[in-house]
């Protein structure tokens, strides 16, 4: 069995999903209103999957399934497998509570609106009179301490009179005291109606998260998958051994464990499986129509860890690199502070959580535990290129500090899949979008205008093959950040060569991805001296320029 979060799909998963293609374009064309809801939502952007199995028997057998629900359908749609747990049942009893939640919320937005605004609208009303009244009073014992002044300054004041402006000024301050006090007694119904508006707000809202809460936990506790040893388990078992602790919303959900759940609960042995986007992408994910993708990480590696359990599962899915693969990374530069390397793609800058070597833990190794070198910024295990790594404290604060506030200035070659001239993409420009994190797919990235900012300068250089190598220069260092702006349609719209990410069927065994880091520039602060650092580009051998510019 392939794992599901790094594989090239095999041919059987390719043909079902090619006839699963042709299968949706004739429901395009159907005149019944459900099969063109259907495949509306479809072309809005969907997960889809294939799974191929085979059967006691020696047969084998394709299951189809799309992701999360589709409209009025629901989890079901014919010729694709049913949920894992189908909690929707109108009478049941998630959408027995759900609805009471539902009715709960109507009744929450219904006091706001009446009983909690009329209390907030009387109280600041009032308040606001009264604030005016105090500030106009305060305003005239203003102007008469004004004028009390200038007559004793003027010295036409008798010692009567100055005897009265005392005692003119002594009663405006009582009466502006005994004013405060009426304003203050006056207030005081109407802020309490307010507090207590608040605090029966609260309630209800707290109520609310309570039995939303308690819901969710029913849910988990009942959403029970099968694994290949014949054993089941709740998502709230599983995820409660995670650093998750709890489900996250829309787990079990998605194609995998629906596909492996339906051929295990029929006694078949599942054999190969994919999933492809469908569509267009969504909410700033970078997905491409047609694609295979990894299962997500977030919701899925929880669940398929469990289920895939008593199958031989190649690579493992604890595998996150190859650690049998020898990688060896070459120093081309080093002093008494720092060393710089070129760090080959597919290797690690720093450790992970498999057993892969990583280039800090080879020149560790290299040059021993008293130089105490440390990576001092970063590559994605799949890019190759120029990398610093620092000897002892001093030298790495100093150099992260350089690429903190950017005073390294850095360049990338990368092959793009297509013809930029024939896309009538500018040679040379900038572009600028935020990306965030997506939480539930990590390493995955997403342009979000709320993420953090993202600037890339551009230059292509030239077409080999049909693919163009472009000069990257960041302006900033996010993960993942040329990738993303290279793939992503409100950037450049091209993915790069090699991608397992935001690639075109960009798998296991693919290409390896076309981004290399090609020059480092700075200065650096315990020397004085300017550096350059450069590093031949790997894609000019990969063919003859089919034009420059």
């Amino acid at each position: 069995m392939n794992n599901p979060f790094d594989y090239a799909p095999d041919a059987a998963c390719v043909e079902a999903f090619r006839q699963l293609e042709v299968r949706i374009e004739a429901l395009g064309k159907s005149s019944d209103p459900a099969d063109i809801d259907f495949c509306r939502e479809l072309d809005a952007g969907k997960m889809l999957g294939v799974l191929v199995a085979g059967d006691p028997c020696g047969h084998r057998h394709t299951l189809y399934a799309f992701s999360g629900q589709i409209g009025a359908r629901g989890f079901c749609y014919p010729g694709f497998v049913g949920p894992v747990f189908d909690y929707l049942q109108p009478d049941g009893y998630f959408k027995t509570h759900e609805a009471d939640i539902a009715r709960q919320s109507d009744r929450i937005a219904a006091f706001e609106n009446e009983v909690l605004s009329v209390a907030r609208s009387e109280y600041e009303s009032e308040k606001a009179r009264l604030d005016a009244e105090v500030a106009d009073y305060k305003e005239k014992c203003r102007l008469s301490k004004i004028e009390r002044k200038s007559r004793r300054e003027a010295g036409v004041a008798d010692s009567a009179e100055l005897d009265a402006m005392i005692r003119r000024s002594q009663f405006e301050k009582a009466e502006l005291n005994r004013l405060k006090k009426r304003a203050e007694a006056h207030i005081l119904p109407y802020a309490s109606r307010l507090r207590d508006a608040l605090a029966r707000l609260d309630e209800m809202k707290e109520r609310r998260r309570a039995d939303s809460e308690a819901l969710q936990q029913w849910l988990f506790s009942n959403f029970k998958v099968l694994n290949a040893r014949g054993e089941s388990r709740s998502l709230s078992d599983i995820f409660a051994d995670t650093p998750m602790r709890i489900p996250p919303s829309g787990a079990g959900e998605c194609c995998a464990p629906k596909l492996l759940q339906a051929a295990l609960s029929r006694g078949w042995k599942p054999v190969s499986m994919a999933e492809y986007w469908y569509g267009r992408p969504r909410g700033g994910e970078l997905r491409i129509h047609g694609s295979h993708y990894p299962a997500c990480r977030g919701k899925c590696l929880p669940v398929l860890g469990w289920m895939m359990r008593g199958l031989d599962v190649e690579p493992p899915l604890d595998n996150d690199c190859d650690a049998g693969v020898a990688l060896t990374p070459e120093i081309i530069y080093e002093n008494q502070w720092f060393c710089v390397v070129i760090k080959p793609s597919g290797m690690l800058s720093v450790p992970g959580k498999g057993a892969a070597v990583s280039v800090e833990q080879w020149l560790k190794e290299r040059y021993g535990a008293d130089r105490m070198v440390k990576v001092a910024h970063r590559l994605d295990r799949d890019t190759s290129g120029l990398l610093l790594a620092a000897f002892g404290t001093e030298p790495l604060k100093v150099m992260q500090s350089l690429f903190a506030t950017r005073r390294v200035k850095k360049r990338y070659v990368a092959m793009l899949e297509g013809d930029y001239a024939s896309r009538r993409l500018p040679r040379t420009g900038r572009i600028d979008l935020p990306l965030a994190p997506d939480w539930l797919d990590r390493p995955r990235q997403r342009v979000d205008p709320e993420g953090k900012d993202a600037v890339t300068d551009y230059e292509f250089v030239g077409v080999i093959g049909g693919r163009s190598r472009v000069v990257f220069s960041p302006l900033t260092g996010r993960t993942h950040q040329l990738r993303v702006h290279a793939a992503s349609e409100q950037g450049l719209g091209m993915p790069m060569a090699g991608d397992p990410l935001y690639g075109i069927n960009a798998g296991a065994g693919a290409v390896r991805l076309m981004l290399h880091a090609c020059r480092l520039e700075f200065s650096f602060p315990l020397d004085g001296r300017r550096y350059i650092f450069e590093s031949s580009d790997p894609f000019e051998r990969a063919g003859k320029n089919d034009h420059e510019p």
